[in-house]
């Protein structure tokens, strides 16, 4: 499917309104996933021409994506990668672990940036950076697409070698995501120390839903089942 391709329409216009010098695009990777950390790139593209076929990961095939990121991670000016845990999940929730992930990313960075184009609605990273969010920021503004590759394919990696502890899981195949097989595994096996258990789909295992995490952060309990974090079990 033909798609545009990004632009830096957006980092320079931070530039002429705010006077930026230094803009990351930030995206995030994760975040519906029923096992692994929620992980965040942050990358600095500057304001040259990026490679051919650069988009949202999500559009492209795991073969285009793997090739593409190596050629972001030279391409690119400088990269991070930030992550929070299963466990910093089920305690904080997922908008502050968001958060944590993409402050984590942020000063990974070998400078700190001036603004950040953050992909998205809602701003999870607040005060204090100055954030442009763009919804589809990830295809339509390059610095956050090249972000989005760079996440995509290196947190499918750790769940890739997590999948050989876990075999029956296939988190090579559904890096943590909900699907058929790893349903089964759940519902034979329980859930592994990688799996976030305050989670409602533990209320659909029998056998180990005496293992749900009650989170014991309120307003992010109220988040979720307010279903302003985007979940769909």
């Amino acid at each position: 499917m033909p798609y545009e391709p990004p632009t830096h329409t957006v980092e320079r216009s931070l530039r002429a309104t705010t006077g930026a010098k230094i803009v990351a695009g930030i995206d995030e990777v994760g975040r519906g996933a029923w096992a692994g950390p929620v992980s965040v790139c942050a990358a600095i593209t500057g304001l040259r021409r990026p490679p051919d076929g650069l988009t949202d990961s999500k559009l492209l095939t795991p073969k285009r994506r793997t090739e593409l990121c190596e050629v972001l991670i030279t391409w690119v000016t400088s990269y991070a990668l930030g992550h929070s845990s299963p466990e910093e999940i089920d305690t904080l929730g997922m908008t502050a672990a968001l958060r944590l992930a993409a402050v984590r990313a942020l000063e990974g960075l070998p400078v700190r940036p001036d603004a950040v184009i953050l992909d998205g609605k809602h701003d999870y990273l607040g005060a204090p950076w100055r954030v442009r969010t763009v919804i589809k920021g990830d295809q339509s503004c390059i610095a956050v697409a090249a972000a989005s590759v760079i996440a995509k394919v290196r947190r499918d990696a750790m769940m890739a070698e997590l999948g050989l502890e876990y075999a029956d899981f296939d988190f090579a195949a559904n890096a943590g995501y909900p699907s058929p097989t790893h349903r089964t595994a759940l519902e034979e096996h329980g859930p592994t120390p990688y799996h976030r258990v305050s989670w409602s789909y533990m209320d659909a295992l029998p056998r180990w839903r005496h293992l749900k995490k009650v989170r014991v952060t309120p307003e992010a309990a109220a988040l979720e089942a307010g279903g302003q974090l985007g979940f769909d079990f």
